[in-house]
């Protein structure tokens, strides 16, 4: 059984995905500081860095964001510099962290439910993920025949079977905002948001809303309407849209309030009696494995790998769960055999080859730490619903109260 929980409150909405009474993912969207990835900015540069080729560009945030322009390149191949003072269209690719602005492109997209429309190109890309081969000349040879010139487009999983006429509806509904959008950049002054991308319930439509989820559950009455009115306008199921209005938590109506939380801790137990522990930092995560309780049954060797096995699964889920994204070192404990190290690493792999998001195992390093990225498209949970505590630093220890000579102890 896989639902989506839509649960609205005073500070803002939780959106959660159940599989089987485990809470897969988990996005929070605070009503005074929305996502701003995908949004689209009329922005000004402020600074340019040719040794870096890039420049720093004010969005209207409060920390410039960063922009690469080695990638942007005329019909001579020759790297186009923006200038200093100069307005750019731009999209926000991934959002600030700490101390750092929003990585943006200039390469504009209008994500849909079923594909992804992209101006000023004219290539047609499928997801990886539709196999059947004619399956993909079908949807190739639809959507050519619907796409304007000057258009490119990327197949979404969710466009796999889709007849013509969806192709049709969305590749127009598209082509309509990214043209409004284009428009209102010709009078805008920087800085400038223009278009701001899916939250709340459309993106629950859009990015959750597959075909193998069973039912949507909201509290709200308004969420309520709004799914089935985006449901009506993209053709999929209404029956599967529900209301919770018994007056309960929604949450702990399906038992995962519990999981939600636990989901800021840095342990997390397996079900052996091993453990992991999850640090973040701002340049990379770092996941440690230990065997804690489990003491195993037959020997050393074994013991490690089914422990090792086990937090690769639970890992899988921590990163999803989390969003935990970027570079993410794990250092499992150490196997002496090399069977068992290629045993972990196709049971990794196959355990985050279910996430949506793409994640790549790279490989043991020679110091026998395993490496993995995982797209950044989101910020994690704890970036988002955190900050810093004012005592520690952020470091999540406080000091021992030393004692001076005469007995008294020093805060």
């Amino acid at each position: 059984m896989k639902r989506i929980l839509v649960d609205s409150g005073e500070y803002g909405t939780r959106i959660g995905v159940v599989e089987d009474g485990l809470l897969a993912e988990l996005v929070y969207e605070r009503k005074n500081s929305m996502p701003i990835v995908g949004n689209i900015y009329m922005g000004k540069v402020v600074n340019v860095l040719p040794g870096m080729q890039a420049a720093f560009v004010d969005i209207g945030e409060d920390k410039n964001a960063f922009l690469y322009y080695g990638d942007n390149k005329d019909e001579k191949g020759n790297i186009i510099k923006p200038k200093n003072g100069s307005e750019i269209l731009v999209q926000v690719e991934k959002a600030g962290v700490g101390k750092k602005g929003s990585v943006l492109t200039r390469k504009i997209s209008f994500p849909g439910k079923f594909i992804v429309i992209i101006p000023n190109d004219n290539k047609i890309g499928i997801s990886k993920k539709i196999t059947d081969q004619n399956e993909r000349q079908r949807i190739k040879d639809v959507v050519r025949g619907e796409l304007p010139e000057s258009y490119g487009v990327i197949i979404r999983t969710d466009g796999e079977g889709k007849s013509e006429e969806t192709y049709k509806k969305e590749i127009e509904r598209l082509v309509k905002r990214s043209e409004d959008i284009m428009k209102r950049a010709g009078y805008a002054k920087a800085p400038a948001l223009l278009y701001t991308d899916a939250n709340g319930v459309a993106k629950v439509v859009r990015d959750f809303f597959h075909s193998d989820i069973d039912e949507i559950v909201a509290n709200s009455e308004d969420d309520y309407e709004e799914l089935l009115k985006l449901c009506r306008e993209i053709g999929e199921d209404e029956s599967k849209i529900r209301l919770h209005n018994d007056g309960t938590p929604l949450f702990g109506a399906y038992y995962v309030e519990g999981q939600a939380k636990a989901a800021f801790n840095k342990q997390v137990w397996l079900k052996s009696g091993g453990f992991i522990i999850i640090e973040q930092t701002e340049a990379c995560v770092v996941i440690d494995v230990n065997t804690g309780k489990y003491t195993g049954k037959v020997n050393l060797e074994k013991t490690i790998l089914k422990t090792n096995l086990e937090a690769a699964d639970e890992i899988a889920h921590q990163l999803r769960l989390r969003n935990l994204n970027g570079m993410i070192i794990v250092d499992f404990i150490d196997m002496k055999s090399e069977q068992d190290r290629q045993t972990l690493r196709k049971r990794l792999e196959e355990a985050v080859s279910k996430d949506s998001l793409q994640t790549i195992v790279v490989g043991m390093t020679q110091l026998g730490l395993m490496q993995l990225t995982r797209k950044k498209k989101r910020e994690s949970l704890m970036h988002l619903m955190t900050k810093p505590c004012p005592c520690c630093g952020g470091t999540g220890r406080i000091s021992i109260a030393e004692k001076s000579d005469k007995g008294n102890e020093l805060s």
